[in-house]
């Protein structure tokens, strides 16, 4: 078992003050946006081990080589290469034959300042069918152009640590043309006949559609007035001036209205399946999702939009968002249920003076502090610190805090 150090991501959407606060650590000033704790490439998870027992490689970091003849040299390695040299012994043989040899999945510590994208996940034959086409085509993998990253899915799962804003999934036609009719803005008029007058999927697609590929000019006009609108409306179109407030001009803001708007309570969650339109509004979070950097954006970003792609991504169904809750166990698990294996999520909330609680399982686990002192194995956790299970190795936890666990289904 391995005590993390992990990278913090500064986007520009990042909250200064939702990460520090919850390290215990003086804010920098910059956005600090989301805590990675995983093996993927692009910020891997890092820990120090013994050289024998991780990487194939010599051991890097500051610590240089031990002196005497107490024991092997250790030094920082990152879960990926440790992972790479023994995956049986650090996945289990049910995770490598299931998924291969890799952490299928990235856990996060998540805090939003300002509106993410507006974004939708392709499923898994989409994404592989979209992976090979593009190198097929030869797009480089940081072309600012490129769709797929890589040939993976990813669901994803965002459990509020503070009160948490985002939008999840269309609303109903006839409850968007509502909202979208009373800012009193001429050029939105034709959007509203179209979800009043279409069949549900048909009117999702067409409106979706006119937004993504009006004339840029025209929309930023109708995007200011919109937001004057809200502005001024106040209530349930308040979100909307906030969305405008940090992207003027945007399509997004109008495409946002489509989509229903969701408030989670800390301790609750919200799944977000393949084809799903969402963004993540403000709040602290653990999300966790499945090993994949897929993104087909529709707003609210200086990035590229793939329209035609994105058209054939998404899924132009209604829905009412489903707040999740977790289910506890007599054990003291309390699991959010997803329909995905890459990825299992679940909390532990220990009591004063409880009992140890045994962990040991045949998976590899992340598990992550968000509050208290609670201690696992012997490694002493606070909030914001995590530790790395391999396999197979015995962990009981025990203390005072809430603990995410974050394992596969096999």
């Amino acid at each position: 078992m391995d005590r993390l150090s992990n990278t913090v991501r500064p986007y520009a959407w990042g909250s200064t003050t939702a990460i520090p606060e919850l390290l215990g650590t003086a804010p920098t000033g910059e956005p600090q946006a989301e805590m990675w704790m995983g093996a993927h490439p692009g910020a891997p998870s890092r820990l120090t081990r013994p050289a024998e027992s991780g990487s194939a490689g010599p051991a890097t970091g500051s610590a240089g080589p031990a002196t005497g003849s107490a024991g092997p040299a250790t030094g920082e390695q990152t879960l990926t290469d440790v992972i790479d040299a023994d995956p049986e012994r650090e996945l289990g043989s049910a995770t490598v034959r299931t998924f291969g040899p890799r952490l299928p999945f990235l856990l996060k510590l998540l805090a939003a300042g300002a509106p993410l994208s507006l974004q939708v996940h392709p499923d898994l034959e989409q994404a592989q069918q979209g992976y090979a086409d593009e190198e097929r085509r030869g797009v480089p993998l940081d072309a600012p152009h490129r769709t797929y990253k890589d040939a993976n899915h990813k669901p994803e799962l965002i459990c509020a640590l503070t009160p948490f804003d985002g939008l999840c999934g269309f609303r109903r036609p006839a409850e968007a043309a509502d909202l979208i009719a009373a800012l009193g803005v001429d050029s939105l008029k034709p959007y509203v006949d179209l979800l009043r007058a279409s069949p549900e999927d048909r009117a999702l697609r067409e409106v979706l559609t006119a937004i993504l590929t009006a004339d840029p000019d025209e929309m930023t006009h109708t995007v200011a007035e919109a937001a004057e609108a809200a502005e001024r409306l106040g209530g349930a179109h308040a979100p909307y001036a906030q969305i405008a407030h940090h992207y003027p001009g945007d399509p997004g803001v109008i495409a946002a209205m489509l989509l229903n708007y969701v408030q989670l309570q800390p301790g609750e969650a919200m799944f977000l399946g393949a084809g799903v339109p969402h963004a993540y509004l403000g709040g602290l979070g653990v999300e966790i999702m499945a090993n994949s950097d897929n993104v087909l954006r529709c707003g609210l970003t200086p990035k590229h939009v793939d329209v035609p792609e994105l058209l054939r991504i998404v899924r132009f169904e209604a829905t009412e968002p489903a707040v999740l809750r977790p289910e506890a166990a007599p054990t003291g698990e309390e699991l959010y249920e997803t329909p995905v294996d890459e990825f299992r999520l679940s909390r532990y909330v220990l009591p004063p003076g409880g009992a140890p609680v045994d962990l040991t399982a045949a998976t590899p686990q992340i598990l992550l502090c968000t509050a208290g002192a609670p201690r696992a194995g012997r490694i002493d956790l606070a909030p914001g610190e995590s530790v790395f299970v391999p396999a197979d190795e015995g962990v009981e936890v025990a203390g005072t805090g809430t603990l995410f666990r974050a394992t596969v289904v096999v």
